[in-house]
C-alpha cells in the first residue's frame, strides 16, 4: 500500500541541501549515525548485543546500490510507520526511546538526508522476534511498507539507488573515505566490505607502556592533524562536558585574527573538523582533537551550539592551556623561551587579560625600551617610572634623548603593548607607567644659570620673533646627547592647540565662528623648540652679535628639527628653510 510522508518532501530536501548541510558527504554520517543510535538502544537492554556496522559501496553489492547494514534494535512496523514518515516530532522519538541524550540523533531528520545523493532508499528492519519490515521511500514524497524475507538476526539494512549524476557519492573511493573520516573513533566494529575502518579507542585514552611513549604517539598523531611535528601536545579534559582530547601546540606563528578550527568528536563521531568556538579566542596556536559526550550540535551537525554548558567548558579549556604556560615557565625555561619566540602575540593578547600571563610577559618577552630590548621585570627594576610612546616614530625620535636623561621609555606602538604596560602596576602597585608627553623631557633637561641665562636674552628674544609665525616657543636648556643642537617638542596641550590653529584657518561660516569662541592663540600651549647650550654649534650661535645671522640660524634649526622629528613641513616651513639656507650661504660669502 502507498502512503504519503506528512511533509511536503522535496521541500525539506532542498532545505537541507541549499541551507542545513555543507555537501551531500554528510549523507554518510546521518547513515552511521543512525545505526549507532540503533546499536546502543539494543545494548540498553542487552548488553552482550553484537555491535557491527558493515558498509557496501555499489561495486561490492553488484547492482549500483550502496547497503549499511547493522546490528542494531531495528524497527517494528508500527514504528516504521511513525519513525521514519515523520520529521522532527520529538514527542514520537521520545514514545519510540531516541530521544534518550545516549543517541546522537537529536533532530528527527535521520534518513532524510540521504535523499540528498538518492531518489530512492529502502529500509530492511526486524526487532526482536517481530516480522521483517521493508519500507521503500521515494524522492516524490511516496513511501510503501511491507513484509519481507526475515533476517537471520535484528538489526536494519539500508540501501541506497543513486539520483542521476550523483552516482560517484556511492562510489567504493568516496565512501570509504567519507566512512573513515567520521567513523574512525567509534566504539564498534565498522567495516567496508571485510575490511575494518574503527580505530577504536581514541588515541588520547589508549593504553601505553610509558608515559614517554605516550607523549610520542600523540605528538606523531597530531602531526597528522596539523601537518607539522607540533611543538607539544596538551591534554584536555572536561568532566561537566564529558570532554576528552588534545591540544596541539603549533609549530609555527599563525595570524591571531583568523578564527582558529579544531576537529570536534561527538559520541565518538566526528562533528566536523573546522569547529569554532570551542576553545577562547586568544588559543589560536593551539590546533585540538577532542571527544564530547555533552556538548550540543547545531541542527547542520556541524558546530557546537552556543549555550552556557558550552561557555563553561570554553573557559575551562582556556584554563587548561593557561596552566600548560605556567608550568612551562616553571619547569622549562628554555622551551619557554622558544614557544615565545613564535607565539608571543598569543601569550600577549591573553596576558592583556589574565594576570598569570602578564607575570610570563613580564618576566620573558623582550620589550624595546631606551635600553635595548629588555623585559619588563628586570626593566622596571631600574626605572620605579615607565613612560610609553603611542607611536614607532616617536619612539625612534625620543628614545636616544631619554635614554641620557636617565628616563626610561618603551616603544608602546607594537599590537597589545600599551595594553601591557599600563597593567604592570597590577604586578608592582608602587610602579607608575604613563604615556610620554615630550613636554616632559624638557623637565629633565637643566637649566642654565643666572649668568649664561643673562647671557643669551638677545638670542632669545631674536628667536621668539623668528618662530612667532610658526606657533613655536624658543627655549634653552642643557642636555646630553652633546651632538644634538635642538630638539622639538609637542605635547598633548600643544598637539590639540595646533590642530585647533589648523582647523581655524581652514573653517569659514558656522564652523569659522565657533571655533572664533575657541582660546585666543596666546592662552595656548605652544611646541617648544628646545636648543642644547651644550651643543657647540648653539653655543657660539648665542653669543653672537649678529642678529642676521641668528635669524637665519633659528630658521635654519627649526627645519632640521622638525624633519629629524619626521613632522611635516608646511609650505611656509619649506619656504623659511630655503630662506635661511640660501641667506646662510651668501653671508658665508660676503664674510669669507
Amino acid at each position: 500500500m502507498q502512503h504519503s510522508f506528512n511533509v511536503d518532501l522535496r521541500g525539506i530536501v532542498d532545505l537541507l541541501s541549499r541551507h542545513l548541510y555543507s555537501s551531500p558527504r554528510v549523507y554518510v554520517r546521518e547513515l552511521l549515525q543512525n545505526s549507532v543510535d540503533a546499536i546502543t538502544a539494543r545494548r540498553l537492554g542487552e548488553g552482550d548485543a553484537p555491535a557491527r556496522i558493515r558498509v557496501e559501496p555499489r561495486e561490492l553489492t553488484g547492482d549500483g546500490s550502496l547497503r549499511v547494514h547493522d546490528t542494531g534494535i531495528g524497527l517494528t512496523e508500527p514504528q516504521v510507520h511513525e519513525l521514519l514518515a515523520t520529521i522532527g516530532n520529538s514527542s514520537k522519538r521520545d514514545r519510540l526511546g531516541f530521544a534518550r541524550h545516549d543517541f546522537l540523533g537529536q533532530f528527527g531528520i535521520g534518513l532524510l538526508a540521504c535523499f540528498l545523493v538518492a531518489d530512492e532508499i529502502e529500509v530492511i528492519t526486524r526487532s526482536g522476534d517481530a516480522e521483517t519490515v521493508v519500507w521503500r521511500g521515494h524522492a516524490d514524497g511516496h513511501y510503501t511498507i511491507e513484509q519481507g524475507t526475515v533476517r537471520d538476526e535484528p538489526g536494519t539494512t539500508v540501501v541506497l539507488r543513486a539520483r542521476r549524476d550523483f552516482e560517484h557519492w556511492l562510489d567504493a573511493s568516496t565512501v570509504t573515505e567519507l566512512v573513515r573520516h567520521y567513523g574512525a573513533l567509534l566504539p564498534y566494529d565498522v567495516r567496508i566490505g571485510d575490511e575494518p575502518v574503527s580505530d577504536g579507542t581514541p588515541p588520547w585514552r589508549a593504553e601505553y607502556p610509558s608515559p614517554d611513549e605516550r607523549r610520542d604517539a600523540l605528538l606523531k598523531y597530531g602531526a597528522r592533524v596539523v601537518g607539522a611535528a607540533p611543538f607539544d601536545v596538551i591534554d584536555l579534559d572536561v568532566p561537566e562536558a564529558g570532554l576528552t582530547g588534545a591540544a596541539f601546540v603549533l609549530p609555527h606563528e599563525t595570524n591571531p585574527n583568523e578564527r582558529a578550527l579544531h576537529r570536534v568528536y561527538l559520541k565518538r563521531m566526528l562533528l566536523g573538523d573546522r569547529v569554532e568556538k570551542i576553545m577562547p579566542d586568544w588559543a589560536f596556536f593551539v590546533r585540538c582533537v577532542i571527544n564530547t559526550e555533552e556538548l550540543r550540535p547545531t541542527a547542520s551537525r556541524e558546530q557546537l551550539h552556543e549555550d552556557d554548558l558550552l561557555v563553561t567548558t570554553r573557559e575551562a579549556l582556556g584554563d587548561q592551556l593557561r596552566g600548560w604556560l605556567v608550568r612551562l615557565a616553571a619547569t622549562s625555561p628554555e622551551r619557554l623561551s622558544a614557544f615565545l619566540k613564535v607565539h608571543y602575540r598569543g601569550v600577549m593578547a591573553l596576558a592583556v587579560h589574565d594576570i598569570e600571563m602578564l607575570r610570563i610577559v613580564d618576566e620573558w618577552l623582550p620589550f624595546e625600551t631606551s635600553e635595548g630590548q629588555v623585559p619588563m621585570r628586570e626593566f622596571r627594576g631600574r626605572h620605579r617610572t615607565i613612560h610609553f610612546t603611542a607611536t614607532a616614530e616617536e619612539f625612534r625620535q625620543l628614545s636616544g634623548i631619554a635614554a641620557a636623561q636617565g628616563m626610561g621609555l618603551v616603544n608602546g606602538a607594537y599590537t597589545y603593548h600599551a595594553e601591557l604596560l599600563r597593567r604592570l602596576p597590577r604586578l608592582d602597585r608602587e610602579l607608575v607607567v604613563r604615556r610620554l608627553d615630550p613636554e616632559d623631557l624638557a623637565t629633565r633637561f637643566d637649566p642654565l644659570d643666572a649668568a649664561a641665562e643673562f647671557a643669551t636674552r638677545d638670542f632669545l628674544g631674536i628667536a621668539r620673533e623668528v618662530l612667532a609665525s610658526r606657533g613655536c616657543e624658543p627655549v634653552l636648556r642643557s642636555f646630553s646627547p652633546v651632538a644634538l643642537p635642538v630638539l622639538y617638542l609637542e605635547g598633548a596641550d600643544a598637539r590639540l592647540a595646533a590642530d585647533l590653529r589648523a582647523a581655524r584657518e581652514e573653517a569659514d561660516g558656522v564652523w569659522a565662528e565657533l571655533l572664533d569662541d575657541a582660546p585666543d592663540e596666546d592662552e595656548r600651549p605652544r611646541p617648544l623648540l628646545v636648543f642644547n647650550h651644550r651643543n657647540p654649534l648653539v653655543a657660539r650661535l648665542t653669543s653672537t652679535v649678529d642678529a642676521r645671522v641668528v635669524e637665519l640660524s633659528t630658521e635654519a634649526l627649526y627645519g632640521y628639527a622638525m624633519l629629524a622629528g619626521n613632522r611635516p613641513l608646511r609650505s611656509d616651513d619649506v619656504a623659511g628653510v630655503n630662506r635661511a639656507f640660501l641667506g646662510l650661504v651668501e653671508h658665508a660669502i660676503h664674510t669669507g
